[in-house]
């Protein structure tokens, strides 16, 4: 939770935001296609890190806050993309409802 002053001076790391689309696959069912609909500059921290075992195998999780300025049009289910690394938004809030940022918790894809 953020229980001090946002630095917007912080928030210079570079994301490209994602929202998915479906493609149909010409076999009656669908895939995704990503496309960058927003450049947004925003502060990124490292919030857990973790490994559970399933069916044979260690499926990792890493877990980031990602604070940015206020945009309509955020949600769950887009994602930041920097550079090769993708972050799926898992929730959204405005930490002090103030209509001026807003905390995005995110899942590492392929960490």
């Amino acid at each position: 939770m953020l229980t001090t002053t946002i630095d917007p001076g912080r928030l210079r790391t570079e994301f490209a935001l994602e929202q998915a689309t479906p493609v149909a696959d010409g076999m009656g069912g669908h895939g995704e296609e990503w496309n960058e609909v927003a450049t947004v500059f925003g502060r990124i921290e490292p919030v857990s890190a973790g490994v559970r075992f399933g069916a044979g195998q260690a499926l990792e999780t890493v877990t980031h806050r990602v604070t940015i300025r206020h945009r309509d049009g955020v949600s769950s289910g887009m994602r930041l993309k920097k550079g090769a690394r993708r972050f799926a938004i898992v929730s959204v809030h405005d930490p002090d409802e103030s209509g001026r940022y807003l905390v995005l918790r995110t899942r590492e894809e392929g960490a």
